[in-house]
């Protein structure tokens, strides 16, 4: 049988430039006798912010800078860089688990008993495991060479160990995000990804603490409700929950500005725990709250807005401001100190005068019990910050 040759393809063009430039044809798609024109391209200059992996980066990136390099060299277009801002997100690592077989058995036994016989540590499949803790039926229905598996357990559970490394399907460490979704939602899983970690930064992925991020959604929707009915008050808010409120409008505006998701996430965390602790429920406070985290758990920001009785979309609503006034403090907890050891703390006015702070540390009835009717040799007060006498 003869064998069918075909030409050796030596254009790279395609694949090298094509793809190195694309950004460039996106300002003007439509003309058909150049790549770019020269207006639409002064126009629209170089790209915001482009987001790409780290491996990403080491390819494709470092050739579309040449090739704007070179066609700005040509005058063709106006900037010698491709991209404004650009942001290298870090790898999501993967979290594998490992049975432990007896040798020359097909007995597994426990994580913390394995020292106690001679094992071979398997990899197991990361979605047959909860929070280290083996699901023993699937387990078997995974692999025809475990469908008999006996195991050693300890308090009646087989605990599977652990280890940080690459997501690869060798190592059976790859998470489904379809499984996550079914079991938590999209919104949890959104958000967990976020609290990972800083978004340039490698990070593990571990199952273990998602849990934790679905029980903060959760406390979030019990402000909402009461029982199974939704109960929100048109109440004017306190200065603590408008504290509360604008201590975060402040801090996520920052974080999203900056790509500081995993601490935008520990911030909702806080509020959500500082208004439940006030029995907080006031649409005053919590419609703010709800547009806020809107660009991290959209699906659960919507649904609350329309129970709120917005009729829109909460994307069309405007980002919250701002009101510095409401983060002022009002007062101030000072540590009081004996000879340098802190006994305890006093809460005065803010912006109270050296003397008067002074005065009112040495007439607390606790710092008479502690003095013990000895004078005073010297007392040390920084305003805003502590006090400490010296007997």
């Amino acid at each position: 049988m003869e064998t069918k040759k075909y030409p050796l393809e030596l254009n790279t063009m395609p694949g090298f430039a094509g793809s190195s430039a694309y950004y460039l044809r996106y300002e003007d798609p439509h003309n058909d006798k150049a790549l770019v024109g020269k207006e639409a391209n002064d126009y629209w200059g170089n790209v915001d912010l482009y987001l790409g992996g780290t491996e990403h980066a080491t390819g494709h990136l470092i050739y579309s800078r040449f090739w704007n390099k070179f066609l700005f060299d040509l005058g063709i277009i106006s900037k010698d860089e491709p991209f404004q801002k650009l942001i290298n997100q870090g790898m999501i690592q993967g979290r594998s688990n490992f049975v432990y077989r007896i040798k020359e058995t097909n007995t597994f036994v426990s994580y913390n008993l394995k020292d106690q016989y001679d094992v071979t540590p398997i990899h197991v499949d990361v979605n047959i495991v909860s929070n280290d803790i083996l699901d023993i039926e699937k387990f078997r229905n995974w692999s025809p060479d475990y469908k008999n598996a006996e195991f050693i357990l300890e308090n009646g559970k087989y605990v599977c160990g652990w280890a940080v490394e690459k997501m690869s399907k060798s190592m059976y460490n790859v998470v489904n995000p379809d499984d996550i979704v079914e079991k938590y939602g999209a919104d949890t899983l959104r958000l967990y990804e976020m609290f990972l970690g800083p978004l340039e930064q490698s990070k593990p992925w571990d199952t273990n603490g998602i849990d934790g991020v679905h029980r903060f959604l959760k406390k979030l929707w019990g402000l909402f409700s009461k029982g199974e009915e939704i109960s929100v008050s048109d109440d004017e808010p306190t200065a603590e929950e408008l504290k509360s409120l604008h201590k975060l409008i402040k801090k996520i505006t920052y974080d999203i500005e900056n790509f500081s998701f995993n601490t935008s996430v520990a911030a909702f965390m806080i509020c959500v725990n500082e208004l439940t602790a006030l029995k907080c429920n006031k649409k005053a406070i919590l419609e703010p709250f709800v547009i806020l985290i809107a660009p991290y758990a959209p699906h659960i920001a919507e649904e609350l807005y329309q129970m709120l009785g917005n009729n829109s979309s909460v994307y069309n609503a405007g980002w919250p401001l701002l009101n510095e006034e409401y983060l002022k403090e009002n007062s101030v907890k000072y540590p009081i100190s004996f000879n340098g050891k802190v006994r305890f703390t006093l809460e005065l006015p803010a912006g109270m005068p050296k003397e008067a702070v002074e005065k009112a540390a040495l007439e607390n009835e606790q710092t008479v019990k502690t003095m013990e009717g000895k004078a005073a040799k010297k007392i040390i007060v920084v305003p805003g910050k502590i006090v400490n006498i010296v007997f």
